[in-house]
C-alpha cells in the first residue's frame, strides 16, 4: 500500500456510536462523545450534546443537509442560480387582485421547489414553467391563465380561447366523476 493509498483511507474519528468526534471549543481536544441525538428543526436537523473527553465540558453541535443551489438553464442557454423570489414574483403577478395569503403562495413556491430540485441541481426555465401552470391549474384557474398568457406569450384572443377550452375539456372528466 503506498502513502497515497492509506492516506485515502482515513477516515474521521468516531465516538463508540458510530458519530464523528468535533473539536471541544474549550480545550480544543478532538476526543468527544455523544450523550444525546435528537431531531431538531422540525426534522431538519439534528442536535447533539457532546461531552469532551479532555475536559469533561459538555457543547452542542447541529447536523443539517447542506442546500444545495439549483441553476436554471435559460432558453437562450446560459446559465443563473435559480431565483426563488423571481418565482415568487411571477406567482403573486398570476393572483393580482384575488385575495390569497400569504401562506398560500409561500407553500406554493415551497412545493414547486421541491419538485424542482427533484429534478436535479441543473433545471430548465421550460421545466420551471411546467411546474408553475400545473401547480397554478390546480390552485386557481384564472391565476392560470393570467401566468400561460405571459408564459406562452399569447398574442390574440385565439390563444386565450384555446387555453379556456383545454381547461374545460380537464373540468368536464372530473364533473362526470363526481356524479
Amino acid at each position: 500500500m503506498t502513502a497515497h493509498d492509506a492516506a485515502a483511507t482515513v477516515r474521521p474519528a468516531t465516538t463508540s456510536c458510530g458519530h464523528e468526534t468535533m473539536r471541544c471549543p474549550w480545550c480544543n481536544a478532538d476526543d468527544d462523545k455523544v450523550v444525546d441525538s435528537r431531531p431538531a428543526d422540525g426534522g431538519g436537523s439534528i442536535r447533539r450534546r457532546r461531552e469532551c473527553l479532555g475536559c469533561a465540558r459538555r457543547f452542542t453541535t447541529y447536523e443539517r443537509i447542506e442546500d444545495v443551489g439549483l441553476v436554471l438553464t435559460k432558453r437562450d442557454g446560459t446559465r443563473e442560480p435559480f431565483d426563488r423570489d423571481k418565482l415568487e414574483a411571477g406567482i403573486r403577478k398570476a393572483f393580482a387582485g384575488n385575495p390569497v395569503p400569504n401562506q398560500t403562495i409561500e407553500q406554493l413556491v415551497d412545493r414547486i421547489q421541491g419538485r424542482l430540485r427533484r429534478k436535479g441541481p441543473v433545471v430548465t426555465s421550460k421545466q420551471v414553467g411546467a411546474e408553475v401552470l400545473a401547480a397554478l391549474q390546480r390552485a386557481d384557474q384564472v391565476a392560470y391563465l393570467r401566468f400561460a398568457s405571459v408564459y406562452k406569450d399569447f398574442q390574440q384572443i385565439t390563444d386565450f380561447e384555446r387555453e379556456v377550452g383545454l381547461l374545460l375539456e380537464k373540468k368536464e372528466p372530473e364533473k362526470r366523476r363526481a356524479r
